[in-house]
């Protein structure tokens, strides 16, 4: 006779927020294979001395949205850089405690910070990046959608712990 498992299976997350994930992974994937290629071809050009003046503020704009939608793939597995000497070391039930109020600071946290991208956005319509010539809006909106997706993110896992979800479930390590 098997004992039971002390850790029952918990549903997944809903899906909408796992085809966002997906979504996010992919967007990632995609705006990293095109920063390489065009970072590649503006080299190889540089060898024949021409240039795209545009790539490098392609770039930037680039630069912005995978930094930040990289930080939703991080929130959305639970993998952001942390400091867990103390934590690790409490009991089950003072770490749930703990995680819940790590969480909920980082939820407040992207909240304001997600509040600021979108008022970045909003003020910038007018103005235009140099080169492209489209509204600079473009390039801060990479920080209040990455802000608000991880919000979502981290969100889901604070009501995960406050459900009583421990960690080894909510993030599952790979075997």
């Amino acid at each position: 006779m098997q004992a039971a498992p002390l850790l029952q299976p918990v549903a997944p997350a809903p899906t909408p927020i796992r085809l966002l994930g997906r979504a996010v992974d992919w967007a990632v994937i995609v705006i990293g294979a095109v920063m390489a290629t065009m970072v590649f071809v503006n080299v190889v050009l540089h060898l024949f001395h021409h240039d795209l003046a545009w790539v490098t503020e392609f770039g930037e704009l680039l630069m912005v949205w995978v930094t930040f939608l990289g930080g939703a793939c991080a929130a959305q597995r639970g993998t952001h850089m942390t400091i867990t000497e103390f934590i690790d070391k409490l009991e089950p039930a003072k770490r749930r405690w703990a995680d819940l109020g790590v969480q909920a600071a980082c939820l407040a946290m992207l909240g304001v910070l997600a509040r600021y991208g979108w008022s970045l956005v909003d003020a910038n319509w007018g103005n235009q990046l140099t080169v492209l010539g489209w509204p600079m809006a473009w390039q801060y909106m990479g920080m209040a959608v990455g802000c608000s997706l991880m919000a979502l993110f981290v969100a889901w896992d604070v009501w995960q712990i406050a459900r009583g979800v421990p960690r080894g479930q909510r993030y599952p390590t790979a075997e």
